[in-house]
């Protein structure tokens, strides 16, 4: 590669600028030149620049010989394999993230070891030209990366919009105008670069002479791509001998992927069942506990980490509070009667946290009332328990706001019936088995948010301030059976709190 094109590139050592390379896919593609890998960029040149800031993914392929060595060097550089679920995986493909820190991106880099193209569930053909277009890879005149030369990736282009544009597709379809658009910015972007003859050699040489008029036609000529059902079926009939199915086989596995995708979408959307249906974290799962005093920002922080992870592996979160956040079927209609009964205590006994708290211990029908929310919840942590292990087991990344203890009893997600009288022993035994499950099944990593009382006061102006300066008090000694602990000053500028938290959950995947 060209070091002026290096040299041209907009860095800075701080954070990346709008509009920059993010400096760890820079790093990766310099020691590919370095290392003299044999790779090139094989999408749209005219999105190229959007993979290199971060803003989408980015393909290369290598070639086959110099697979193992580029693979040494993404993870020299931090990258890691995130396999996808088995009825999306590719043998030829490879998923890899990184966590770009000073941009706090993640960057999504998919090696190709082989050209295949075909439907977004299925890539069922392969393109055996990885050489041949290697060989003719150029260096983009301003940016620091190997593309296709623009012969190759006209006729790349045209084959790809036959293979590709399928409405029996239903990811395709569900996107059919945003798909067909883009295949038209680009034909005509080509259209405007490439001259028909070249293109008509090339596809001579690649794939016939009996397909090199209709390949050059397709790119200058209406109709567009979707429409030209001749070219689209003798394209097809050209690479059927690459195929890695046959039409039946690949139409019954198209339709249980989509199966299986429509199922994904439903669980990421709704059930958050610890099921994977994308892309599962290497050497398996995580279960992220972020705990602190309420007002601490634990519901920002899970949300970010939720939305940030997200997108390119599968994430749960799991609520194992009581408050606002969503409640399991056991505990959902205790909560529908709480503001029925609440209006019947003007004040709370000793213990509570929020609103008019008195000094006499809890009434008998006060205890028997909590002593039933003490079950069902206690019923609720033990499902959630298992359901968080599971699910990270299973490979995703389960992120929880709170997580259950039995260090502290009466607060902090800790036990509730120690604090009430004339609860049945065998009770109390039982609601004992299930936090003393928290202790056989501790999080991966707790990252403890901190906050002074007054934080606290002013977030959350209902609690009793005695009960905050406890409750602060007692969060550095729960040590979760010697889970990694990492605390973290939140009330700091909250940019500078997710920044923290990200690296520290980055570390462990």
């Amino acid at each position: 590669m060209r070091q002026d094109a290096l040299h041209r590139t907009d860095l800075t050592d701080g954070p990346t600028a709008e509009g920059t390379i993010l400096p760890l896919i820079l790093a990766v593609l310099n020691d590919f030149d370095r290392h003299d890998i044999t790779y090139f960029y094989w999408k749209s040149s005219n999105r190229i620049y959007r993979g290199l800031i971060g803003d989408g993914d980015l393909d290369l392929l290598v070639v086959k010989r110099d697979q193992h060595r580029a693979q040494a060097i993404l993870l020299e550089h931090g990258l890691k394999s995130f396999p996808a679920v088995a009825y999306r995986d590719h043998p030829s493909i490879s998923s890899y993230l990184g966590y770009d820190e000073p941009s706090g991106r993640i960057v999504h880099l998919h090696l190709h070891v082989r050209l295949v193209a075909g439907a977004s569930l299925l890539k069922n053909y392969h393109l055996p030209w990885e050489e041949a277009l290697a060989r003719r890879a150029i260096v983009h005149p301003e940016l620091p990366i190997r593309l296709l030369e623009p012969v190759d990736e006209a006729l790349l282009l045209i084959v790809r919009g036959c293979l590709e544009l399928r409405r029996s597709d239903p990811v395709v379809l569900r996107n059919w105008r945003a798909m067909t658009r883009k295949f038209a910015l680009d034909r005509a972007a080509l259209a405007d670069r490439v001259p028909r003859a070249a293109l008509r050699r090339r596809a001579a040489e690649l794939l016939g002479g009996d397909l090199a008029d209709m390949i050059a036609d397709a790119l200058f000529r209406q109709p567009a791509l979707e429409h030209q059902r001749h070219l689209r079926r003798r394209i097809r009939r050209h690479f059927a001998p690459h195929r890695i199915y046959n039409d039946l086989e690949a139409a019954l596995r198209g339709l249980t992927r989509a199966a299986h995708l429509g199922a994904g979408y439903l669980n990421k959307r709704f059930l958050w069942a610890p099921r994977p249906w994308s892309r599962r974290a290497p050497g398996g799962g995580h279960v992220v506990a972020v705990v602190g005093v309420d007002g601490s920002g634990k519901s920002t922080i899970v949300t970010t980490i939720r939305q940030w992870l997200g997108q390119e592996m599968d994430v749960i979160p799991i609520y194992f509070g009581t408050g606002a956040g969503r409640p399991s079927l056991v505990l959902w209609p205790l909560k529908l009667m709480v503001p029925l009964i609440t209006p019947f205590f003007r004040t709370k006994p000793k213990g509570s946290s929020h609103g008019k708290i008195s000094d006499r211990p809890p009434s008998r029908l006060y205890s028997a009332l909590l002593a039933i929310w003490a079950t069902a919840t206690a019923i609720e942590k033990r499902n959630k328990l298992s359901a968080a292990h599971r699910g990270a087991r299973r490979g995703l990344v389960v992120v929880t706001d709170r997580y259950p203890q039995n260090e502290i009893v009466g607060f902090n997600e800790g036990p509730l019936m120690p604090r009430l009288t004339g609860v049945p022993l065998w009770l109390r035994r039982f609601e004992a088995k299930a936090y003393s499950l928290a202790e056989r099944l501790p999080p991966d990593i707790v990252i403890k948010l901190v906050v002074p009382p007054e934080v606290c006061a002013r977030r959350e102006p209902d609690m009793d301030p005695a009960v905050i300066t406890q409750r602060i008090a007692a969060i550095p000694r729960l040590a979760f059976s010697g889970a990694r602990i990492v605390s973290i000053d939140a009330q700091q500028p909250l940019p500078d709190v997710i920044r923290a938290v990200k690296k520290e959950v980055w570390r462990i995947l």
